[in-house]
C-alpha cells in the first residue's frame, strides 16, 4: 500500500491584514458606538494579538479607560524616550494604577543607537526626525513584531493631517500589514472633555498650563487660544508627526551634516 503523501508545511510570509479587510471592518462598524466596536474587536479576536500604544498625553486616559472597561489585560506600550516631562511619567503611573491595567510595557531606545547617533542627547535640537527615529520609531518597530494590531488614541480633529481618519487602517510603517485601530477617530474635543467629566478621570497636570498636546519636553510648547491643538509640537519645524504613524522611517542625516556637540 502506498504511503499517503506527506502534508507540506507552508510558512506564512504575507501581511497579517489587507487594505480590503480594513475596509470591511470600517463598513461593519460604521455608525456603531465606540464601546461596542471595541468590545467586538477585543472579545471576538478580530485583530489577533494586539496592544494599545499610549503617549499618556492630554487625552490618553479616555482610550485606556474604554479598553480597561472591556479587558484590563491588554498590553499598553509606552515609548519612554528619556525626554518626557516628569509630569508625564507620574501621570502614566497614576492612570495605570487607577485603571488596574497590569501590563505596562516601557519601550526604551537602544543604548548602542543612542551612543552612535545621540551621545550628547541634543539631536532633537537640530534633527528632530532623527531623534524621533532613535527614541520612538525604532523601539516601537522592534516591539510590534510580536503583535498583529495596535490600538491608538489618534483623533481626526487633532490636526489637518489627521482629518478624515478611519477607525481601521493598515499600518504602513513597514510591510507587515498590521492593523491599526483608531477607536476615537471621529470623536470631538467636546466628547473627550465630557468623558473626562463623566468618569472622573484625572487630567494630565500640564493641560491646565496650556499644553493640549504633550510629547517630549524639548519639542513641546504651550498653545495659544485658537491654535491647532498640535501646533505646540515641534514648533518652528516642518514636522507634524513623530514618525510612528508615518509611512516609512525617517532617514539619517547625510554624512558631514551632524554638528559636533
Amino acid at each position: 500500500m502506498a504511503e499517503p503523501a506527506r502534508r507540506i508545511d507552508v510558512l506564512r510570509t504575507g501581511p497579517r491584514f489587507t487594505a480590503e479587510q480594513a475596509e470591511a471592518l470600517n463598513a461593519r462598524f460604521a455608525g456603531v458606538p465606540t464601546i461596542a466596536m471595541l468590545r467586538a474587536v477585543l472579545r471576538e479576536g478580530l485583530a489577533g494579538d494586539l496592544a494599545a500604544v499610549s503617549s499618556f498625553g492630554a487625552e490618553s486616559a479616555v482610550l485606556l479607560h474604554l479598553i480597561a472597561s472591556i479587558d484590563r489585560s491588554v498590553p499598553v506600550l509606552f515609548l519612554d524616550t528619556g525626554k518626557h516631562f516628569p509630569e508625564t511619567l507620574a501621570y502614566r503611573d497614576t492612570v495605570m494604577k487607577r485603571l488596574g491595567m497590569p501590563n505596562l510595557v516601557n519601550l526604551t531606545p537602544n543604548a548602542d543607537a543612542l551612543a552612535a547617533r545621540d551621545e550628547s542627547g541634543l539631536r532633537w535640537s537640530y534633527d528632530p526626525d532623527g531623534c524621533c527615529e532613535i527614541r520612538k520609531v525604532q523601539p516601537l518597530a522592534a516591539a510590534l513584531t510580536h503583535f498583529d494590531a495596535t490600538i491608538t488614541g489618534r483623533k481626526g480633529f487633532q490636526s489637518g493631517t489627521r482629518a478624515g481618519l478611519q477607525r481601521f487602517e493598515i499600518d504602513r510603517t513597514d510591510a507587515a500589514g498590521r492593523l491599526k485601530i483608531n477607536p476615537l477617530a471621529d470623536w470631538t474635543g467636546d466628547q473627550i472633555a465630557a468623558y473626562f467629566a463623566a468618569t472622573g478621570l484625572p487630567a494630565h497636570p500640564l493641560v491646565e498650563q496650556g499644553y493640549p498636546s504633550i510629547g517630549c519636553s524639548p519639542c513641546t510648547s504651550k498653545v495659544a487660544p485658537g491654535e491647532d491643538p498640535r501646533s505646540g509640537r515641534w514648533r518652528g519645524w516642518d514636522k507634524t508627526e513623530c514618525g510612528i504613524h508615518v509611512d516609512g522611517a525617517a532617514e539619517e542625516l547625510p554624512p558631514g551634516y551632524d554638528p559636533a556637540f
